[in-house]
């Protein structure tokens, strides 16, 4: 039984180490690179396979998306409109009041210091929703019985 506990938590990482073995090029290095950036900065990050083909990388909530279009590899975050971005590593969805996305493109250099801050960031923020949720919870509540006359 934990065998197979550990084949389905491997598989994510393996179809994900499928699709950037698949793009062969620019794309694939590129993804791979972000993959080991987000994993250095959160070693606890959980990798997932969404919406049929989407790598996603989580703790407490997902973190991230890391999408391969033709001309440019996409990191969605999540919760990226909550998120400070002093270094402006954001560059696409800017608009929208949730997620913020950065798009890479052939030969763009990645600030690594300013993306692993962010990712530790959005990890804090997703950490700190759950303790939130965790209080108002009805199990964490005391609850109040009726008086009986």
């Amino acid at each position: 039984m934990a065998q197979r506990e550990a084949q389905e938590n491997d598989a994510p990482s393996r179809l994900i180490d499928a699709r950037i073995e698949a793009l062969g090029d620019w794309r694939g290095a590129m993804l791979a690179r972000l993959r080991a950036l987000i994993k250095a900065a959160d070693p606890e990050i959980v990798e997932e396979w969404k919406w049929r083909g989407v790598p996603v990388w989580s703790h407490a909530g997902i973190i991230c998306t890391g999408e391969t279009y033709k001309s440019v590899v996409k990191m969605t975050f999540a919760k990226g409109a909550s998120l400070a971005d002093p270094a402006g590593l954001f560059n696409a969805s800017l608009d929208g009041n949730t997620r913020r996305a950065i798009d890479v493109h052939e030969g763009d250099q990645i600030d690594e210091t300013a993306l692993k801050v962010l990712i530790r960031a959005a990890v804090t923020l997703n950490e700190a929703a759950g303790a939130k949720r965790a209080v108002k919870s009805p199990s964490a509540r005391a609850v109040k019985t009726p008086s009986r006359p």
